[in-house]
């Protein structure tokens, strides 16, 4: 990156205090300990100013967002809602959650039309590219109600990966939270971003996906959210996701 320096930026402190960390005071006492970097480098001096629009501060290796024009959202997805921001046919569709905010939203991923859960909404174009490419390996994490008795051996199967149409498949967790004659709850964590995958995967080994809910993306997990309602990421929060991606 480039010089960082510039005698009409901001002081890192300030900088460091609108983004979350903490009071100015604390900001600057973590400089002084040494525990900021400014573009990979150690900052010990108070009143540095730099280009916020140039440089990437970190905090005991974990990164802060200084630029305010940037916001991350997670949404909960309910049912019946079409992961776009426009829908041609008129469909409920994921904009309708975010109509008060004066940002241009952009989903990262999707998420089934049938299927809920947390997805989340950006104008971060590094943050949603680093998410949502192959390469990064974000994991999901799924609960599903799934039709039939689930024996444990099947997390071994699906850990061990089986091959649909499209290719391989395998998943990095699995879990069987309960299991009956009629139907049972699994928990699966997998990086892929195929198509349907959790539904096609226990379609494939006999077990069709009766309900699906995404609890996690990367870092964010549903938490208390409820369908339809919306969380900004912020302070730490946003801290991990962005450096679960190398940010």
């Amino acid at each position: 990156m480039s010089n960082p320096y510039d005698a009409q930026g901001e002081r890192l402190q300030k900088l460091m205090a609108h983004a979350g960390v903490g009071s100015r005071r604390l900001c600057e006492n973590l400089i002084e300990q040494g525990r900021v970097t400014v573009n990979g480098e150690v900052i010990r001096q108070l009143g540095m100013r730099v280009d916020p629009t140039r440089v990437s501060i970190h905090v005991d290796g974990m990164p802060i967002q200084i630029d305010q024009s940037l916001v991350t959202i997670a949404l909960y997805k309910p049912p019946g809602v079409v992961s776009t921001m426009e829908d041609e046919m008129g469909r409920p569709c994921l904009a309708q959650y975010v109509e008060g905010r004066t940002e241009r939203l952009y989903h990262v991923g999707r998420l089934d039309e049938d299927t809920e859960g947390i997805i989340l909404l950006s104008n971060d174009g590094e943050l949603t590219h680093r998410l949502t490419h192959p390469s990064y390996e974000v994991p999901k994490t799924y609960i599903a109600r799934v039709e039939g008795a689930v024996t444990r051996g099947l997390g071994r199967v699906l850990e061990k990966g089986i091959t649909l149409e499209d290719g391989p498949i395998s998943v990095d967790k699995f879990v069987l939270r309960e299991s009956a004659a009629r139907n049972s709850i699994i928990e699966v964590t997998l990086h892929s971003g195929r198509n349907r995958i959790v539904r096609r995967m226990m379609e494939e080994v006999g077990h069709p996906v009766m309900e699906l809910v995404r609890t996690k993306f990367a870092t964010i997990e549903v938490g208390h959210l409820k369908p339809g309602r919306t969380r900004v990421i912020a302070g730490n929060e946003l801290s991990a996701l962005m450096h679960s991606v190398g940010m």
